[in-house]
Protein backbone atom coordinates (compact mmCIF):
# COMPACT_ATOMS: atom_id res chain seq x y z
CA UNK A 1 0.00 0.00 0.00
CA UNK A 2 1.06 3.63 -1.15
CA UNK A 3 1.65 5.93 1.57
CA UNK A 4 1.96 9.90 2.46
CA UNK A 5 6.06 9.40 0.88
CA UNK A 6 4.79 8.17 -1.85
CA UNK A 7 2.83 10.94 -2.13
CA UNK A 8 4.90 13.54 -1.71
CA UNK A 9 7.50 11.95 -4.03
CA UNK A 10 5.01 11.97 -7.02
CA UNK A 11 4.09 15.34 -5.84
CA UNK A 12 7.55 16.77 -6.20
CA UNK A 13 6.52 18.00 -2.84
CA UNK A 14 7.55 17.89 0.89
CA UNK A 15 6.14 14.96 3.03
CA UNK A 16 5.09 17.98 5.71
CA UNK A 17 3.42 20.05 2.68
CA UNK A 18 1.06 16.73 1.58
CA UNK A 19 0.61 16.43 4.98
CA UNK A 20 -0.82 20.09 5.36
CA UNK A 21 -2.92 19.73 1.65
CA UNK A 22 -4.53 16.58 3.79
CA UNK A 23 -5.14 18.55 7.18
CA UNK A 24 -5.25 22.22 6.72
CA UNK A 25 -5.83 22.70 3.16
CA UNK A 26 -6.72 26.52 2.63
CA UNK A 27 -2.71 27.02 3.95
CA UNK A 28 -1.60 25.11 0.65
CA UNK A 29 -1.70 27.28 -2.32
CA UNK A 30 -4.11 25.83 -5.30
CA UNK A 31 -1.21 25.11 -7.45
CA UNK A 32 0.26 22.73 -4.92
CA UNK A 33 -3.09 21.30 -3.55
CA UNK A 34 -3.68 20.24 -7.26
CA UNK A 35 -0.54 18.41 -7.43
CA UNK A 36 -1.29 16.48 -4.22
CA UNK A 37 -4.61 15.70 -5.12
CA UNK A 38 -3.00 14.26 -8.93
CA UNK A 39 0.11 12.08 -6.85
CA UNK A 40 -2.74 11.06 -4.70
CA UNK A 41 -4.93 9.59 -7.47
CA UNK A 42 -1.69 8.17 -9.60
CA UNK A 43 -0.20 6.43 -6.37
CA UNK A 44 -3.48 4.96 -4.95
CA UNK A 45 -3.09 6.80 -1.65
CA UNK A 46 -5.90 6.56 0.58
CA UNK A 47 -5.72 8.26 3.88
CA UNK A 48 -6.77 7.30 7.67
CA UNK A 49 -9.48 9.96 7.64
CA UNK A 50 -10.26 8.80 11.41
CA UNK A 51 -7.15 9.03 12.87
CA UNK A 52 -6.46 12.08 11.10
CA UNK A 53 -9.85 13.72 12.52
CA UNK A 54 -7.86 12.70 15.89
CA UNK A 55 -4.44 14.09 15.38
CA UNK A 56 -6.44 17.35 14.40
CA UNK A 57 -9.26 17.61 16.25
CA UNK A 58 -10.94 18.69 13.21
CA UNK A 59 -13.64 16.82 11.04
CA UNK A 60 -12.97 18.41 8.08
CA UNK A 61 -17.02 18.49 7.77
CA UNK A 62 -19.07 21.78 7.70
CA UNK A 63 -22.94 21.84 8.00
CA UNK A 64 -24.82 24.36 5.86
CA UNK A 65 -28.50 24.97 7.14
CA UNK A 66 -30.88 25.22 4.49
CA UNK A 67 -34.74 26.12 5.04
CA UNK A 68 -35.77 24.44 1.90
CA UNK A 69 -33.34 22.58 -0.26
CA UNK A 70 -35.98 22.71 -2.82
CA UNK A 71 -35.35 26.01 -3.61
CA UNK A 72 -33.41 26.66 -6.58
CA UNK A 73 -31.90 29.53 -5.23
CA UNK A 74 -30.50 28.08 -2.19
CA UNK A 75 -29.79 25.18 -4.12
CA UNK A 76 -27.76 27.28 -6.77
CA UNK A 77 -25.72 28.97 -3.45
CA UNK A 78 -24.92 25.26 -1.51
CA UNK A 79 -23.48 24.11 -4.98
CA UNK A 80 -21.01 26.61 -5.15
CA UNK A 81 -20.39 25.88 -1.14
CA UNK A 82 -19.76 22.65 -1.86
CA UNK A 83 -17.54 23.28 -4.49
CA UNK A 84 -15.49 25.53 -2.32
CA UNK A 85 -15.16 23.21 0.32
CA UNK A 86 -14.30 20.07 -2.32
CA UNK A 87 -11.58 22.46 -3.03
CA UNK A 88 -10.42 23.14 0.43
CA UNK A 89 -10.52 19.16 1.52
CA UNK A 90 -13.58 19.20 3.18
CA UNK A 91 -17.23 17.40 3.16
CA UNK A 92 -20.68 19.33 3.57
CA UNK A 93 -23.22 17.67 5.60
CA UNK A 94 -26.56 19.56 4.76
CA UNK A 95 -29.42 20.19 6.92
CA UNK A 96 -32.85 20.75 5.59
CA UNK A 97 -34.48 22.20 8.18
CA UNK A 98 -37.58 23.12 6.76
CA UNK A 99 -37.31 26.79 8.78
CA UNK A 100 -37.58 24.66 12.11
CA UNK A 101 -35.38 26.07 15.17
CA UNK A 102 -35.23 22.23 16.78
CA UNK A 103 -33.77 21.04 13.78
CA UNK A 104 -31.60 24.12 13.37
CA UNK A 105 -30.03 23.50 16.75
CA UNK A 106 -29.60 19.45 16.10
CA UNK A 107 -27.44 19.88 13.47
CA UNK A 108 -25.68 22.78 15.06
CA UNK A 109 -25.05 20.29 18.06
CA UNK A 110 -22.49 18.34 15.79
CA UNK A 111 -20.60 21.37 15.97
CA UNK A 112 -20.70 21.26 19.56
CA UNK A 113 -19.64 17.72 19.80
CA UNK A 114 -16.83 17.57 17.15
CA UNK A 115 -18.90 16.12 14.61
CA UNK A 116 -18.37 19.35 12.55
CA UNK A 117 -16.36 22.27 12.30
CA UNK A 118 -18.26 25.20 11.74
CA UNK A 119 -21.62 26.09 10.16
CA UNK A 120 -23.34 28.11 7.14
CA UNK A 121 -26.69 29.36 7.51
CA UNK A 122 -28.61 30.21 4.38
CA UNK A 123 -32.03 30.80 6.61
CA UNK A 124 -32.14 34.53 7.49
CA UNK A 125 -32.42 35.70 11.00
CA UNK A 126 -35.61 35.51 12.69
CA UNK A 127 -36.78 37.12 16.42
CA UNK A 128 -39.75 35.11 16.76
CA UNK A 129 -37.59 31.86 16.23
CA UNK A 130 -34.10 32.24 17.32
CA UNK A 131 -31.21 29.93 16.72
CA UNK A 132 -28.93 29.96 19.40
CA UNK A 133 -25.23 29.33 18.37
CA UNK A 134 -22.71 29.72 21.09
CA UNK A 135 -20.11 32.24 20.59
CA UNK A 136 -17.31 29.76 20.36
CA UNK A 137 -19.35 27.88 17.32
CA UNK A 138 -17.44 29.09 14.08
CA UNK A 139 -20.61 30.31 11.60
CA UNK A 140 -21.45 32.42 8.47
CA UNK A 141 -24.98 33.47 7.38
CA UNK A 142 -25.64 33.97 3.84
CA UNK A 143 -28.65 35.86 2.01
CA UNK A 144 -29.08 37.06 5.69
CA UNK A 145 -30.94 40.49 6.56
CA UNK A 146 -30.32 44.37 7.00
CA UNK A 147 -30.59 44.35 11.16
CA UNK A 148 -28.86 40.77 11.56
CA UNK A 149 -25.51 40.53 13.25
CA UNK A 150 -22.39 38.82 12.93
CA UNK A 151 -20.49 37.02 9.53
CA UNK A 152 -22.74 37.39 6.67
CA UNK A 153 -22.66 37.88 2.97
CA UNK A 154 -25.82 39.04 2.10
CA UNK A 155 -27.44 41.86 -1.12
CA UNK A 156 -29.08 45.09 -0.64
CA UNK A 157 -32.79 43.37 -0.35
CA UNK A 158 -34.04 47.17 0.04
CA UNK A 159 -32.31 48.96 -2.37
CA UNK A 160 -32.71 45.72 -4.63
CA UNK A 161 -36.73 45.68 -4.61
CA UNK A 162 -36.80 49.50 -4.76
CA UNK A 163 -34.98 49.33 -8.33
CA UNK A 164 -37.85 47.10 -9.06
CA UNK A 165 -40.84 49.12 -8.62
CA UNK A 166 -38.83 52.55 -10.05
CA UNK A 167 -38.68 50.80 -13.11
CA UNK A 168 -41.99 49.84 -13.32
CA UNK A 169 -42.97 53.74 -12.42
CA UNK A 170 -40.94 54.66 -15.08
CA UNK A 171 -43.06 52.73 -17.22
CA UNK A 172 -45.67 54.29 -16.30
CA UNK A 173 -47.29 51.73 -13.65
CA UNK A 174 -49.53 53.07 -10.70
CA UNK A 175 -51.34 50.47 -9.83
CA UNK A 176 -48.93 47.62 -8.87
CA UNK A 177 -50.16 44.75 -6.96
CA UNK A 178 -47.05 42.44 -4.55
CA UNK A 179 -46.70 39.23 -4.15
CA UNK A 180 -44.61 38.86 -0.65
CA UNK A 181 -43.04 36.38 1.35
CA UNK A 182 -44.21 35.61 4.98
CA UNK A 183 -44.85 38.58 6.77
CA UNK A 184 -42.30 37.26 9.49
CA UNK A 185 -39.56 36.71 7.14
CA UNK A 186 -36.88 39.32 7.24
CA UNK A 187 -36.38 39.06 3.49
CA UNK A 188 -39.80 40.27 2.76
CA UNK A 189 -39.75 43.17 5.07
CA UNK A 190 -36.56 44.54 3.37
CA UNK A 191 -38.29 44.07 0.01
CA UNK A 192 -41.15 45.35 1.70
CA UNK A 193 -40.09 48.44 3.09
CA UNK A 194 -37.92 48.92 -0.88
CA UNK A 195 -41.42 48.51 -2.65
CA UNK A 196 -42.72 51.41 -0.23
CA UNK A 197 -40.19 53.63 -0.84
CA UNK A 198 -40.34 53.80 -3.86
CA UNK A 199 -44.15 54.42 -4.42
CA UNK A 200 -43.66 57.15 -1.63
CA UNK A 201 -41.27 58.95 -3.33
CA UNK A 202 -43.00 58.75 -6.80
CA UNK A 203 -46.62 60.06 -4.70
CA UNK A 204 -48.14 56.97 -5.12
CA UNK A 205 -50.35 55.71 -2.59
CA UNK A 206 -50.78 52.31 -1.94
CA UNK A 207 -53.82 50.09 -1.69
CA UNK A 208 -53.16 47.78 0.70
CA UNK A 209 -55.91 45.38 -1.37
CA UNK A 210 -52.99 45.01 -3.53
CA UNK A 211 -50.81 42.99 -1.18
CA UNK A 212 -51.06 39.02 -1.26
CA UNK A 213 -49.00 36.71 1.37
CA UNK A 214 -47.26 34.03 -0.41
CA UNK A 215 -44.40 31.98 1.08
CA UNK A 216 -42.16 31.94 -1.61
CA UNK A 217 -42.88 28.41 -3.34
CA UNK A 218 -44.48 28.55 -6.96
CA UNK A 219 -47.72 27.32 -5.72
CA UNK A 220 -48.44 30.26 -3.36
CA UNK A 221 -47.36 32.53 -6.29
CA UNK A 222 -49.85 30.80 -8.38
CA UNK A 223 -52.86 30.99 -5.68
CA UNK A 224 -52.00 34.53 -4.19
CA UNK A 225 -52.16 35.79 -8.04
CA UNK A 226 -56.18 34.99 -7.86
CA UNK A 227 -56.61 37.50 -5.80
CA UNK A 228 -55.78 40.12 -8.54
CA UNK A 229 -57.45 38.63 -11.03
CA UNK A 230 -61.31 39.74 -10.52
CA UNK A 231 -60.46 43.34 -9.28
CA UNK A 232 -61.62 46.02 -10.70
CA UNK A 233 -59.68 47.65 -11.90
CA UNK A 234 -56.69 45.11 -12.16
CA UNK A 235 -53.49 45.90 -11.16
CA UNK A 236 -51.13 46.38 -14.35
CA UNK A 237 -48.12 45.32 -12.74
CA UNK A 238 -47.25 42.63 -10.01
CA UNK A 239 -43.86 42.29 -8.11
CA UNK A 240 -43.44 39.24 -6.96
CA UNK A 241 -40.51 38.86 -4.00
CA UNK A 242 -39.11 36.03 -5.98
CA UNK A 243 -38.95 34.18 -9.14
CA UNK A 244 -40.77 30.67 -8.17
CA UNK A 245 -43.70 32.93 -7.20
CA UNK A 246 -43.40 35.35 -10.09
CA UNK A 247 -43.61 32.21 -12.00
CA UNK A 248 -46.52 30.60 -10.31
CA UNK A 249 -48.33 34.13 -10.94
CA UNK A 250 -47.81 34.22 -14.97
CA UNK A 251 -49.17 30.73 -14.91
CA UNK A 252 -52.68 31.74 -12.99
CA UNK A 253 -53.00 35.57 -15.64
CA UNK A 254 -52.82 32.93 -18.22
CA UNK A 255 -55.21 30.81 -17.02
CA UNK A 256 -57.80 33.69 -16.41
CA UNK A 257 -57.27 34.84 -20.13
CA UNK A 258 -54.58 38.01 -19.32
CA UNK A 259 -51.94 38.37 -21.56
CA UNK A 260 -48.52 38.99 -19.65
CA UNK A 261 -47.43 41.76 -20.36
CA UNK A 262 -50.00 43.42 -22.66
CA UNK A 263 -52.03 42.95 -19.88
CA UNK A 264 -50.12 42.68 -16.87
CA UNK A 265 -46.44 42.94 -16.05
CA UNK A 266 -44.56 40.41 -13.93
CA UNK A 267 -41.11 40.82 -12.05
CA UNK A 268 -39.80 38.10 -10.10
CA UNK A 269 -36.32 38.26 -8.03
CA UNK A 270 -33.14 36.05 -7.71
CA UNK A 271 -33.02 35.02 -11.55
CA UNK A 272 -32.96 31.29 -11.48
CA UNK A 273 -32.19 29.07 -14.50
CA UNK A 274 -36.35 29.09 -15.26
CA UNK A 275 -36.66 32.67 -15.27
CA UNK A 276 -34.89 33.31 -18.52
CA UNK A 277 -36.51 30.03 -20.24
CA UNK A 278 -40.26 30.49 -18.72
CA UNK A 279 -42.73 32.30 -21.22
CA UNK A 280 -42.36 35.12 -20.74
CA UNK A 281 -38.99 35.24 -20.26
CA UNK A 282 -38.84 36.92 -16.78
CA UNK A 283 -37.79 40.57 -15.56
CA UNK A 284 -36.22 39.96 -12.40
CA UNK A 285 -32.97 40.80 -9.98
CA UNK A 286 -30.20 38.55 -10.07
CA UNK A 287 -28.58 37.83 -6.87
CA UNK A 288 -24.77 36.36 -7.28
CA UNK A 289 -25.74 33.20 -5.98
CA UNK A 290 -22.47 31.47 -6.66
CA UNK A 291 -19.95 34.39 -5.59
CA UNK A 292 -22.02 34.26 -2.22
CA UNK A 293 -22.06 30.95 -1.74
CA UNK A 294 -18.13 30.75 -2.70
CA UNK A 295 -17.15 34.07 0.13
CA UNK A 296 -19.25 32.52 2.68
CA UNK A 297 -17.25 29.05 2.85
CA UNK A 298 -14.21 31.20 2.24
CA UNK A 299 -15.01 33.22 5.35
CA UNK A 300 -16.12 30.09 7.62
CA UNK A 301 -12.63 29.06 6.43
CA UNK A 302 -10.46 31.70 7.56
CA UNK A 303 -12.62 31.46 11.25
CA UNK A 304 -11.44 27.78 11.69
CA UNK A 305 -8.10 29.04 10.94
CA UNK A 306 -8.45 31.62 13.78
CA UNK A 307 -8.11 34.66 11.71
CA UNK A 308 -10.06 37.83 13.07
CA UNK A 309 -12.31 39.31 10.55
CA UNK A 310 -11.66 42.32 8.42
CA UNK A 311 -15.69 42.97 8.60
CA UNK A 312 -18.39 41.36 9.60
CA UNK A 313 -21.00 42.47 6.65
CA UNK A 314 -20.12 41.37 2.95
CA UNK A 315 -22.96 42.87 0.62
CA UNK A 316 -22.56 42.11 -3.41
CA UNK A 317 -23.74 43.94 -6.02
CA UNK A 318 -27.22 42.30 -7.20
CA UNK A 319 -28.30 43.22 -11.10
CA UNK A 320 -31.78 44.01 -12.27
CA UNK A 321 -32.42 42.08 -15.16
CA UNK A 322 -35.03 43.32 -18.23
CA UNK A 323 -36.92 40.72 -20.17
CA UNK A 324 -39.88 40.10 -21.69
CA UNK A 325 -42.61 39.98 -18.87
CA UNK A 326 -42.62 43.58 -18.68
CA UNK A 327 -43.97 46.53 -20.76
CA UNK A 328 -45.71 49.73 -20.25
CA UNK A 329 -49.73 49.62 -18.95
CA UNK A 330 -51.90 49.03 -21.76
CA UNK A 331 -54.42 52.34 -20.63
CA UNK A 332 -50.59 54.38 -20.26
CA UNK A 333 -51.74 58.10 -21.31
Amino acid sequence: MSNIRDVAKEAGVSVATVSRALSDPHKVSQARLDKVHAAIERVGYRPNMLARSFRSAKSHTIVVLVPNITNPFSAQIVRAIEERAQQKGYAVLLGNTHGLPEREKAYVQRVETRMADGVIQLHPDNPSSPLAIGEDIPYVKVSDCEASSGPRVRIDNRGAARSVVEYLISLGHRRIGVISGPSTNPHTKDRLAGFYEALAVAGIEHDHALLAEGDYTAWSGLNSAKQFCHMTPLPTAVFCMNDEMAIGAIQTFKAQGLKVPEDISVTGFDDISYARYCDPSLTTVTQPADEMGRLAMDILLRLLDGQELVQQENVLPAEFVIRKSTTVPANKP
